[in-house]
């Protein structure tokens, strides 16, 4: 029996479901190595700040719990409102930022905590780190010198799991968060790649399907079963910039976003490959849920009678913060 397209996004949609919970588990699993790793000198170092870039703020504290601040513009007051949020596991870290972009922010925040210079990312300065001299001549049938250097400079990393100040403890969290990064790139890279692999025969019956269409970003999944996306990068002065393989494409995408936006396309452009919600049982849910709480208030208000008159906030409003 033929399958229909209805059949074909069904099983897409299902897969990048999929795909998208492997994902988290696996950068999950990934994330909690990384701060076990690191839990005796984060706590030797106080916590430390990885974003703070007005709205966004996200720290670290000793316990290894993370701050997360939200800024929103209240409709009806007219004024921005913060909000900050506790966040205890990793599961839910995930959910809310790149891995990698947490790693870049680990790197950064140690780098800039023990007065460290930038980075080595251009040829000249992993040359520089890899001690190899401008001068030194090259054949054209040598190896590539910059991949060489860079590959020096890497293997040179040999990350130690002690520090007797806060200065190598943050030289060596640093180096830790480049290599955590690094495998977390790769990472997504092999997932964006297996993902293409299992859609392929689906795409190649649907044709071109449009997952993100933006001002300043397109992303298409193309009927050869491959992403393709392009953006306009902040530094780049408005000129669109083409990413058509997976190492690209986790440069400017969260494939936990990806696999999320493909599957909200999908159930856009075809609604019946998505789970339909019953109004009457989402109805009936709420009312008990309704009710419960209306017996759990009445209960705490009886319970919670006051035998004086209360203090400042006593109105059961949160404190401002």
């Amino acid at each position: 029996m033929e399958t229909g397209p209805k059949d074909l996004l069904g099983e897409l949609a299902a897969d990048a479901a999929l795909e998208r919970s492997d994902f988290i588990v696996q950068s999950t699993e990934q994330l909690r190595r990384f701060l076990d790793a690191n839990r005796a000198r984060i706590a030797d170092i106080g916590g430390m700040v990885l974003i703070d870039e007005d709205p966004d703020y996200l720290s670290i504290a000793p316990d290894l719990t993370f701050r997360s601040r939200t800024r929103y513009l209240d409709e009806e007051s007219g004024e921005w409102v913060s909000e900050t949020e506790v966040i205890e596991s990793a599961s839910e870290l995930v959910e809310l930022y790149n891995a990698a972009d947490l790693y870049t922010a680990f790197a950064e925040a140690a780098r800039e905590a023990a007065g460290l210079g930038a980075e080595p990312t251009a040829a000249g300065e992993l040359l520089d780190v890899a001690g190899i001299s401008p001068d030194e001549g090259v054949s054209v049938a040598d190896e590539d010198p910059y991949a060489a250097a860079a590959d020096e400079w890497a293997a040179g990393q040999s990350i130690g799991l002690d520090a007797d100040d806060d200065e190598t403890a943050a030289r060596r969290l640093y180096d830790l968060a480049l290599e955590f990064q690094e495998r977390s790139q790769r990472s997504e890279s092999r997932l964006l790649e297996q993902f293409e692999v299992s859609a392929e025969r689906l795409t190649a019956r649907l044709g071109d399907l449009i997952v993100v269409d933006d001002d300043d970003e397109r992303l298409v999944l193309e009927a050869s079963g491959s992403f393709r996306a392009e953006v306009v990068p902040e530094e780049a002065a408005g000129e669109w910039r083409t990413l058509s393989t997976p190492d690209e494409l986790v440069q400017f995408y969260d494939p936990t976003d990806v696999f999320g936006d493909l599957a909200d396309a999908l159930a856009e452009a075809y609604p019946a490959v998505a789970p339909v919600i019953d109004d009457d049982d989402e109805d009936e849910e709420e009312e008990a849920d309704d009710a419960v709480d209306g017996e759990e208030a009445s209960t705490d208000d009886a319970d919670d009678e006051p035998d004086e008159p209360e203090t400042a906030n006593g109105t059961g409003a949160r404190p401002p913060a």
